[in-house]
């Protein structure tokens, strides 16, 4: 990532104006689930007191080895950074949470069975960091077991996510946690990112959710009417005891289902600030269009019927993830496929014209082509 760039961020100087909120205050009603129950068993060896240590942690045929520090000081705020092949990006994640102005964190480093050289790189951020780090390394598992195995072993009252290919700002913790230490019925909180390419250039920036941005908002987010960026995710740590963790069956769509689950139980709290910039490489799940409308079609069955999840979101949920992937493919000029997405678009929910719109646009392409 070029330093210029990496200097823009922490300077705060792409921060945007403020938005106008939209404050509710009416809890949603919730029907939780039980929480699920720690699947670990932990062998400990070499214990200093404030010094680290080698924890072995096993389940199944799997091993996962960890450094921690015992008796370490619980911090308000756990930072989970899964990390996979990321070794060239992973320096700018852990600087960039170094740098944040509210210090009161702890990092949960898990290494998901990386083949390049990311464990060199954490050596001397173990070093730096001392107890403000947990570093995991196990045999690969995804991304779904690795924030789990991350969050099992958090103690902070907050759970803050961060990939090792993303960058946070340095106003990004004490933006998030605002409302979730003065509001009790905040289970959830996000803002909003600039994307970048593999490079680190800016393409452009996400200016947020057009309405219903905040409050009960789960049919919205069932519905696919609004984004919750990932690095700007905080969330409880006992929402996850309650709701229960990502599932692991799902290998995208994943953190959507988690923040619904969220918000069916929970308000959700929007800070219109750019709290950090997310990476879009090729060959990353995001640019993959057809595992993605897979996942977001089982997103969409298996929370039909939960409250605000009925017939009618679930039309315009699955309308929107063919007109999504329509969107996807056009962008990799295959403009026939593209229209036949969006034709379905059209056909599953006619009453967005949006859906129109886009086959529209599609199909004058592929007459001129």
């Amino acid at each position: 990532m070029p330093l210029a760039n990496l200097a823009l961020w922490s300077t705060g100087e792409l921060l945007s104006p403020p938005l106008k909120l939209t404050k509710r205050s009416d809890r949603a009603n919730c029907a939780r689930d039980r929480p699920r129950g720690r699947q670990q068993k932990r062998c400990e060896k070499n214990r200093t007191p404030q010094t680290c240590s080698i924890i072995e942690i096993a389940w199944s045929s799997r091993r996962c080895s960890s450094k921690v520090c015992e008796n370490r000081h619980v911090a308000t705020v756990d930072v989970i950074i899964p990390a996979f092949n990321a070794a060239s990006y992973l320096p700018f994640a852990l600087e960039s949470v170094g740098a944040q102005t509210f210090d009161d964190w702890h990092i949960v480093l898990v290494n998901d069975g990386s083949t390049d050289n990311t464990a060199e790189v954490i050596a001397p951020f173990l070093d730096r960091f001392g107890p403000k780090i947990t570093y995991i390394k196990q045999e690969n598992r995804g991304l779904p077991a690795s924030r789990n195995v991350a969050i099992r072993s958090s103690t902070s009252e907050f759970i803050a996510l961060l990939d090792a290919d993303d960058i946070w700002m340095p106003c990004r913790l004490s933006e998030s946690l605002g409302p979730l230490t003065t509001r009790p019925e905040v289970g959830l909180t996000y803002g909003l990112i600039t994307l970048v390419d593999s490079e680190g250039r800016i393409s452009r920036t996400w200016t947020g959710n057009r309405g219903h941005a905040e409050g009960q908002i789960a049919s919205q987010i069932y519905m696919r009417k609004i984004e919750l960026p990932c690095p700007t995710i905080t969330f409880r740590r006992r929402c996850v005891d309650e709701i229960g963790f990502f599932d692991e069956t799902m290998r995208a769509t994943e953190d959507r289902d988690l923040w619904l689950r969220i918000a069916l139980c929970y308000e959700v709290a929007f800070i219109p600030e750019i709290l950090a910039s997310y990476r879009i490489s090729a060959g990353s799940m995001s640019t993959d269009s057809r595992r993605m409308l897979d996942a977001q079609l089982h997103f969409i069955r298996k929370h039909y019927g939960s409250k605000g999840c009925g017939l009618g979101p679930r039309q315009i949920s699955m309308a929107r993830a063919y007109k999504q992937q329509a969107e996807a493919l056009k962008g990799q000029s295959r403009v026939s496929a593209a229209l036949l997405s969006a034709l379905r678009a059209v056909a599953i929910y006619p009453l967005d014209l949006d859906n129109f719109r886009t086959a529209a646009s599609l199909f004058t392409r592929w007459i001129s082509d």
